[in-house]
């Protein structure tokens, strides 16, 4: 027995070293560098392909099967003298006896220099694209048989059962990717890509690395990349895991304006091809400032992908993050807006579509919550319903020029309030000729035209041109270059606003149409500007329909028509003295003089109202009323918006309770009871009741009027009985005409 197994003995080792003899005999007397040209033609054959081997090929048979590959270059057999790919070494081994049970179980594999040059010609065609096809058999070969009856075609379970692998490490150093599109002149290139693996074997965590410098033309960016994490997968249940992924890199180029962008991702990605699902859990991402955390799922992959998940942004300095990319903001009237930016939401999308619910988005001092969306990408379908708490849009408007024309035509104005006093007694202020308003286009007609909108919403305060607003509820919708703005209404200084609005961006230039209705207004504070006092006092009541086109505001005010009804009730003229104003007139027709300058007193009126014809940037009042204890204003006149001035014809009738005058020198009498005493007043707006002086030819026409009266009085005395009354009634009527 024990010379059996020393026989045995013999016996193995015999065939071992037979073995290695014949492999030392293939490696060192089979030399593959012979069959270049074979190798060259298979591929060519059954991939396409036009491989060029100028290196050596070096190759192991036992106990593994080795191959180096050195100076290669591949090309499309369709273009044999344009390679796309060249290779300074590939290297790899496989173990002999595992193949024989379809298992591939591989040392190191390493791939130095591969060069790949991609590119999609004028008619779109890339040069890769005919590899991998086999050339067409020639008529004479023949097709193989087809398995009959007899002889079915069997498929072993081993044959379908997938090859398992079972790699060392991959490693790939020094690659290149090139990208080119002839078409459209864009370039795409990753550079210095350099892959590192662990044990490469399935169902088992391999480590893997990759970092890479990725570039583009269009538009010039360049970005570091460096990707790390435990790589697992099952073929057989389709599913592939990276787990404790960490993405980092830094970011550059034109658009980021010569700043630098760095960012980092981590989180856990898994995707089930064959629950057709993709997650990316415990997302956290950083990019310069700001800072977020998130899960996406996205299921139905094949089919109609469908997005879910939620994001939150903390808080950080939206400014500064803008502006660290190379973003800066337009100038601000308050330099501290976007200081605070925070955000969370939920999130869902389709491949056409993406919304934020249930929403909550900080801004400085400004909370809102609602839903927005994107529902169509191709029709820029945005729909939004949002719920704020407060709004301080005057902090976002660009800041006031010193040297703007609106600024210039208010210190004019300043001028003229300082030059017609307190008492009304200088000269009658010129009108207005200065352009109130500026030209430069409002809104984004491109951007407009294209808009497809449904919005909807609610602030509890809005502050806007220096006014504020409370309780405010916005609804608007936009199609087909027609926007229309289905409510606006706010609380506002103890009154409310109503209106709604529609702009039809289809012609050139566009055309706006307002409707408004305002109740209960306190016209004070949007009457007081820039420090001086508002010229009135009151509630408005106003009901105005209102037509303009064009794109600025220069162009609306003088393209400006429609009409409008107006009451200011419970109101005061300030620092307007109406009644000086009539003392003057009195005096005058007194022959006497004042005994000084009347101290600046406001009017109080019960009533102000009447009527407006607009056309062409001018508003006609016909119907001036206003009501003002014992006196009865009625007046007519124009308001040429488009300057902010005016010009009116007022008249001041003396109602039967005779008021008290303030002066001696203008005591009224029975005979200035039931007169009109003309006023004219012109100016800009801002003055009101002050641009208001005595009109010295209305006044004469009521001199001669009193005249007559008083010769009638004495025509009266004289005749007394003696002549008839037709001929007394006739004398009376001469001397009064």
């Amino acid at each position: 027995m024990k010379a059996f197994g020393k026989l045995l003995g013999l016996l193995i080792l015999g065939l071992l070293l037979l073995v290695v003899a014949l492999g030392f005999a293939l490696t060192h007397l089979f030399d593959p560098n012979d069959y270049k040209d074979e190798i060259r033609a298979l591929a060519r054959d059954k991939a396409n392909l036009e491989l060029t081997l100028n290196g050596e090929i070096g190759w192991s048979l036992f106990p593994w099967l080795g191959l180096e590959l050195h100076d290669a270059t591949l090309a499309s057999a369709a273009t044999p003298d344009a390679p796309f790919a060249d290779l300074d070494m590939l290297g790899l081994s496989v173990r002999v006896m595992p193949l024989l049970r379809r298992e591939v179980q591989m040392s190191d594999i390493r791939v130095e220099g591969l060069n790949l040059n991609l590119l999609r010609d004028e008619q779109g065609r890339g040069n890769w694209e005919d590899i991998g096809r086999p050339a067409e058999a020639s008529a004479a070969t023949e097709a193989p048989a087809e398995p009959t009856a007899e002889q079915p075609q069997q498929t072993t379970q081993a044959e379908r059962a997938p090859i398992r692998l079972d790699i060392d490490s991959l490693s790939v150093n020094n690659a290149r990717v090139d990208y080119r599109d002839a078409r459209s002149g864009k370039q795409f290139n990753v550079e210095g890509i350099e892959l590192k693996t662990g044990a490469i074997r399935e169902g088992s965590e391999i480590p893997v690395k990759l970092s890479a410098f990725f570039g583009t033309n269009q538009p010039v960016m360049r970005a570091r990349t460096e990707l790390e994490g435990l790589l697992r997968f099952d073929r057989a249940l389709k599913r592939y895991q990276l787990t404790d992924m960490r993405l980092s890199g830094e970011a550059s180029g034109e658009p980021l304006q010569g700043k630098t962008l760095t960012y980092a991702l981590q989180g856990q990605l898994l995707l089930d091809q064959a629950a057709q699902v993709a997650e990316l859990s415990g997302l956290k991402l950083s990019a310069n400032q700001l800072r977020a955390l998130g899960e996406l799922k996205i299921r139905d992959l094949e089919s109609k992908p469908q997005l879910s998940g939620n994001l939150s942004i903390a808080a950080f300095d939206l400014r500064e993050f803008l502006t660290g990319i190379g973003q800066p903001l337009p100038p601000t009237a308050d330099a501290k807006t976007l200081t605070h930016f925070e955000f969370a939401s939920r999130l869902s999308g389709t491949q056409n579509s993406v919304g934020f619910d249930e929403l909550t988005l900080k801004l400085d001092d400004s909370t809102f919550t609602g839903n927005l969306g994107v529902s169509d990408f191709t029709t820029q379908a945005l729909r939004l319903q949002l719920k704020g708490d407060k709004l301080d849009l005057d902090r976002y408007l660009p800041p006031k020029a010193a040297d703007s024309a609106e600024t210039i035509r208010k210190a004019e104005v300043r001028e003229t309030v300082a030059a017609a006093g307190q008492s009304g007694s200088t000269n009658l202020p010129s009108s207005p000729s200065r352009q109130a308003w500026s030209n430069e286009p409002v809104l984004p007609l491109q951007t407009l035209r294209n808009l497809d909108l449904q919005a909807g919403v609610t602030l509890g305060s809005l502050r806007i041109a220096e006014h504020l607003l409370e309780n405010v509820e916005l609804k608007a919708r936009g199609k087909s270059a027609v926007i229309t703005l289905e409510r606006l209404r706010a609380d506002a200084y103890q009154g409310s606003i109503d209106a709604n609005a529609k702009i039809d961006l289809r012609p050139t230039p566009p055309e706006l149409n307002l409707e408004t209705k305002i109740s209960r207004l306190q016209v004070e504070p949007f009457l007081a500007s820039d420090g001086q006092p508002a010229p009135m006092k009151g509630r408005l009541n106003l009901d105005a329909r209102l037509t303009t086109s064009g794109n600025s505001q220069q162009a609306w005010v003088d393209n400006l028509n429609g009409n409008a009804s107006f009451l200011v009730s419970d109101g005061m003229l300030v620092d307007a003295n109406l009644e000086q104003q009539l003392c003057t007139a009195i005096a005058t027709l007194n022959r006497k003089s004042l005994s000084g300058e009347g101290r600046g007193r406001d009017t109080p009126f019960k009533d102000l109202g009447g009527s407006l014809q607009i056309r062409n940037g001018v508003a006609t009042n016909p119907d001036l009323k206003a009501r003002i204890p014992g006196l009865t204003v009625n007046g007519n006149g124009d308001l040429d918006l488009r300057v902010l001035g005016m010009d009116y014809r007022v008249g001041i009738i003396i109602e039967g309770d005779q008021r008290e005058m303030p002066d001696e020198a203008c005591q009224v009498n029975e005979r200035y009871v039931g007169l009109e005493w003309p006023l004219r007043c012109r100016g800009p707006l801002e003055l009101g009741a002050k641009a208001c002086r005595i009109d010295q030819d209305g006044i004469g026409k009521v001199a001669a009027r009193l005249a007559g009266d008083k010769l009638s009085e004495k025509i009266e005395e004289k005749l007394g009985e003696k002549v008839s009354p037709e001929l007394k009634d006739a004398l009376k009527g001469l001397f009064n005409r």
